[in-house]
């Protein structure tokens, strides 16, 4: 699966507060969660992200709460890739299970916001077009490949998948 977007770039320690709000949290509609995704932090996000553009981010991104809503509004924002240096534990599981494609990358620092990568998840090859540079990241096992491809763990036990 390759994947090709803008780059959006956040800092070290994104909450699932800065991801989306816990005023929206009575809602499970993704696109209603995409159109509120980053308003804390960056207010006019949804409108500058065009369907699959990619976030950046630095360190523990996703860290907080627990809530599988930070996942579901980067996916309903039309993010089609988060990449970072590492994730929240419950947050990598979190977009596993939605099948909103994460890559850890030790030099996640080193992309700029406004560059245009192309990916290739199987490999785990970050292309940056913009600074003509590659970078690696962490390739999931088969098993989760299977499951982000299948749109979620719903969907693919939906498709037949066994647990």
């Amino acid at each position: 699966m390759i994947i090709k977007g803008k780059v959006h770039k956040f800092g070290n320690d994104i909450n699932t507060d800065d991801i989306i709000a816990a005023k929206y949290l009575d809602s499970q509609d993704e696109a209603f969660l995409g159109s509120r995704c980053m308003e804390n932090i960056r207010p006019h996000f949804s409108q500058e992200v065009k369907r699959g553009d990619i976030i950046v981010g630095g360190k523990n991104f996703g860290c907080g709460s627990s809530r599988e809503h930070a996942p579901l509004s980067i996916k309903g924002a039309g993010i089609s890739l988060v990449i970072a240096k590492s994730f929240a534990r419950i947050f990598y599981r979190n977009s596993i299970n939605i099948g909103l494609p994460i890559l850890i990358c030790p030099e996640a620092d080193s992309i700029k916001e406004g560059d245009v990568l192309e990916v290739n998840l199987e490999k785990g090859l970050i292309r940056d077009i913009t600074q003509k540079r590659q970078y690696e990241a962490e390739i999931f096992p088969l098993f989760l490949q299977k499951l982000i491809k299948a749109g979620g763990i719903v969907n693919w036990v939906k498709r037949g998948g066994a647990i």
